[in-house]
């Protein structure tokens, strides 16, 4: 069997948790910030989990993560 190919871009953006979970950054906090509430702004910088439908394919673009 051949080794697998990281998919790079997915792993930068990516974190395994201890129970085999994925972590993810939240979007739309790069740009057009002046618009957005502070609080909106505050809850932005936390992480958060991967959605339990995407979850499958990103384990297979990720098999060594």
């Amino acid at each position: 069997m051949p080794k697998l190919k990281t998919n790079r871009a997915a792993a930068k953006r990516f974190k395994k948790t201890g129970k085999g979970g994925l972590k993810r950054n939240k979007a739309y906090k790069s740009h057009i910030l002046t618009k957005k509430t502070a609080k909106r702004k505050r809850n932005l910088r936390k992480s958060t989990m991967m959605d339990k439908t995407n979850e499958k394919v990103m384990k297979k673009i990720l098999p060594y993560l």
